[in-house]
């Protein structure tokens, strides 16, 4: 089969792990990547001449990868799905503001193209969504982490984190609220609620919880499918505790699939 090109949008934590993991020689290749206009000369001195460094998404680019954080949807992947360029993002909280996901539904159908929303740091999203299509009665997920995990969010001025000594929780709410108060932490609520019952109707519940190590995910759904109950116990990003590191293998396995025979 022929490679893929991609762009990326967004050289952080992510972006880098995601860059180290591919092949040099492989059929996966990284051509641009999107910063601030800030951040354009020292990355494309880091970088060398073999990738593209930019402020803003080349006109001639096949597939957009985004994992630079909320705005990054509004300010690049909505103009790119218009110009008909395939996007891919795994910052799928942002989806929770109202009207986004209508917004780029019809972005992509106006540029004839598609958006896929990356699955990033849960699995079995696949089942729940097809669980949807026979009724799902209640879908509840659990987001637990470290206190260190909390650090930087909204959680500071619920708990003191630094002084917790048993599980604690700092939010139970729809996953439209979770992903708005914690969009850099509930990427997961709001990926397994767009799989299933919807923003407003899946349950979540946060909790800060001094005993783990590993940022862990649970999820129970019940409805006239069946009953599923999922749990996961991801290792973070060494560069980012806020990040289970499968959200890169997510993105990884996404660019896999372009280029191979047989996909699952």
């Amino acid at each position: 089969m022929a490679g893929q090109d991609f762009t990326l949008i967004g050289y952080g934590a992510i972006g880098r792990a995601l860059h180290q993991r591919l092949d040099p020689q492989g059929p996966i290749r990284l051509t641009q990547v999107v910063v601030s206009a800030a951040r354009v000369q020292a990355l494309q001195a880091e970088l060398g001449s073999h990738v593209q460094v930019s402020d803003r998404v080349p006109e001639r680019t096949p597939l957009l990868l985004e994992c630079a954080g909320h705005s990054a949807l509004t300010d690049h992947v909505l103009p790119a799905l218009e110009r008909g360029i395939e996007c891919a993002v795994l910052s799928v909280g942002a989806l929770s503001d109202v009207g986004l996901p209508e917004r780029l539904q019809r972005a992509a159908e106006q540029g004839g193209t598609q958006l896929h929303l990356l699955s990033g740091a849960i699995g079995a999203v696949d089942a729940l969504a097809a669980a949807r299509w026979a009724g799902l009665e209640r879908v509840v997920y659990t987001g637990r982490k470290p206190p260190a995990g909390w650090k930087g969010s909204p959680a500071e001025q619920v708990v003191d984190l630094d002084a917790l000594r048993e599980p604690t929780v700092i939010l139970q709410a729809s996953a439209r609220e979770a992903a708005r108060l914690y969009p850099k932490n509930a990427n997961v609520a709001a990926t397994v609620s767009l799989a299933g019952l919807g923003l407003d109707r899946t349950e979540v519940r946060l909790i800060a919880d001094p005993g783990v190590t590993e940022n862990m995910h649970e999820v129970q759904a019940q409805g006239a499918f069946g009953q599923m109950h999922l749990q996961m116990r991801g290792k973070p990003l060494p560069d980012n505790p806020r990040t289970s590191a499968l959200t890169v293998l997510s993105a990884l396995r996404f660019l896999h699939n372009r280029v191979a025979p047989l996909t699952l």
